[in-house]
């Protein structure tokens, strides 16, 4: 395989090391960006299902938002981890380049937004972080704090992020029910899939709407997290929503597994992962076997809704 200078090259029975605190700051500020373009992404499409019409998808060179309609055409912004670039494109054969480089969240917001308005896309977003404590919450405009970009460790993530959209692909291949997209929603920073019962969820008093339209129906999702301030440990989580009961107490494979009682979700760390002799037969052991758990304990028609 050739390999263009500066590029990292990828073995998938090899996946890259990448430890949180190497990169945290890094990770930090990404998280940021990527959020000034989904909220862009949220702001143009109208609302579908449990939010699917706002995350972002793996590309072959990193994460994008896919088509988004505005005015009487199309406009697509694209991350790309290979080149380390932003791209936005429109319809109409125009587009802009920015580089993806040490710089505040403000100043990447800025660019940002004055790169749609001069494509012709002037789009208004709501400037709050989604899905951080209060205390770590600046809006981006105001975000100086954040300015971290360091491109081998941002390439190392898209590559976990590209191994496992694959295989996150493939296990949902296998249900025939109603099963979202694999995507990466900005506001948690992870890649997911979902599986659903079929069945509406109980309503959750207090709930926000956010959440409320996330889990109105009942749903088992499994996905990739690089981990954050509350669990330093990069993990592929699944969990079941509304949790059934006995779900915490299931023994699920491979032994590496575990719950987590804080998260509520069943973990498998990335780095008992990488030094598995096969890791992708052991992350799809890991999702198979938690989703048995919640499919069994909540006693979904699994006759109908799976392969």
């Amino acid at each position: 395989m050739t390999v263009a200078p500066g590029h990292l090259s990828f073995d998938p029975k090899n996946l890259p090391d990448l430890p949180y605190d190497s990169w945290k700051d890094t990770l930090a500020t990404l998280h940021m960006w990527t959020q000034v373009v989904g909220k862009v992404r949220l702001e143009l499409t109208p609302l579908v299902n449990h939010w699917w019409n706002v995350p972002l998808y793996v590309t072959a060179r990193g994460l994008t938002t896919s088509p988004m309609p505005y005015d009487n055409g199309d406009v697509e912004i694209m991350f790309d981890f290979v080149d380390h670039k932003l791209r936005i494109e429109t319809s109409d054969g125009n587009a802009v380049e920015l580089a993806l480089k040490p710089q505040s969240v403000a100043e990447f917001y800025h660019s940002v937004m004055t790169a749609l308005a001069d494509l012709g896309v002037h789009v208004k977003i709501w400037t709050t972080p989604c899905e951080l404590p209060p205390e770590k919450t600046i809006p981006f405009e105001k975000d100086n704090e954040h300015k971290s970009y360091d491109a081998e460790s941002a390439h190392k993530f898209w590559q976990i992020l590209v191994w496992a959209d694959d295989v996150l692909k493939e296990f949902r291949a296998a249900f025939i029910g109603k099963a979202s997209p694999v995507h990466f929603f900005w506001g948690s920073f992870d890649l997911a899939v979902t599986r659903f019962s079929g069945r509406r969820a109980p309503a959750q008093p207090g709930a926000d709407p956010v959440t409320r339209e996330a889990y109105s129906h009942e749903v088992s999702s499994a996905g990739f997290w690089p981990g954050d301030y509350r669990m330093t440990k990069p993990a592929f989580y699944s969990y079941a929503a509304p949790e059934p009961a006995g779900f915490a107490d299931q023994v699920v494979l491979p032994k590496a597994a575990y719950y987590n009682p804080d998260l509520k979700n069943f973990l498998l760390l990335y780095d008992d992962l990488r030094a598995a002799a096969s890791p992708r037969a052991m992350l799809m052991e890991f999702l198979q076997s938690t989703y048995d758990a919640a499919a069994n304990l909540g006693k979904w028609d699994r006759g109908a809704l799976e392969r």
